[in-house]
């Protein structure tokens, strides 16, 4: 179910069976710690779509390696980072070249945080300019309440903790650096702050949180729950239509 293996004369059979329906795994590329690949979330993002591609049928467009990451700042190596105007028109114009295949319903599937507020503008920018189009921004972190549970377990501003690292033990071995985990924690720094302070003023090492903890084992059992709980999302959404029917462009 990758879009870029079908065809352009498959492609509107398979969209037919799905609601018009197809999935935009969106990661980054950033540091994550001493211990992990900087690959981490477009890791995430491209296998728990593929997932719930081959569960639902809904397609899975290529995923965006890159995102929002300027949080990480210049301190470590490693991060490749896009502007929010940036990450906002390449989603747009991923967007409307989607729509022109026949797209109608877009699931945004982003796995790095602060992703969401640009992804979140070419949501509003997109569903302005095509009036059919519904789309969604799904935030893996927080798309349950079991799944937001776990990942912040160990800090409410994690990064690389228990849960990525238990993740990645799980699904992407040869990206965890076993040797380096029992000195990879660092605690949440963040508890009381006004602002929102970049990585470099709030961990010692990219981290935030415990992957000293983590387990494949955990990380098979909340994989689990992440694409039970997205799939259940993308095919529910995936026959969703709006509650009213009145045109954007039209007062009639």
């Amino acid at each position: 179910m990758r879009w870029s293996d079908l065809t352009w004369s498959e492609l509107p059979s398979v969209l037919a069976q799905v609601g018009q329906s197809a999935l935009l795994p969106v990661g980054a590329t950033e540091q994550h710690g001493p211990h992990l690949g900087c690959g981490v979330d477009t890791v995430i993002a491209e296998k728990l779509c593929l997932a719930v591609s081959e569960r639902t049928g809904v397609p899975m467009l290529p995923v965006m390696p890159y995102g929002c990451s300027l949080g990480h700042s210049h301190r470590w190596p490693g991060t490749i980072a896009l502007t929010p105007p940036a990450l906002i028109e390449i989603t747009r114009q991923i967007g409307d070249w989607a729509y022109a295949s026949g797209v109608r319903r877009l699931f945004i599937v982003n796995a790095h945080v602060t992703n969401a507020a640009p992804l979140r503008c070419a949501l509003e920018m997109l569903r302005a300019s095509h009036d059919d189009l519904m789309v969604a921004v799904i935030n893996t972190a927080s798309l349950s309440a079991r799944v937001r549970q776990f990942h912040s377990a160990d800090g409410d501003d994690w990064h690389a903790n228990d849960a990525e690292t238990s993740l990645m033990l799980a699904i992407a071995p040869e990206g965890v650096r076993i040797d380096r985990l029992a000195e990879a924690d660092d605690l949440d720094r963040t508890g009381g702050c006004v602002f929102a302070h970049p990585v470099n003023r709030t961990s010692l090492n990219g981290v935030t949180g415990r992957p000293s903890i983590a387990t494949r084992e955990k990380g098979e059992q909340w994989y689990g729950w992440l694409v039970d709980d997205l799939a259940a999302l993308v095919s529910k959404g995936s026959c969703e239509t709006p509650p009213l029917d009145f045109s954007y462009f039209s007062q009639a």
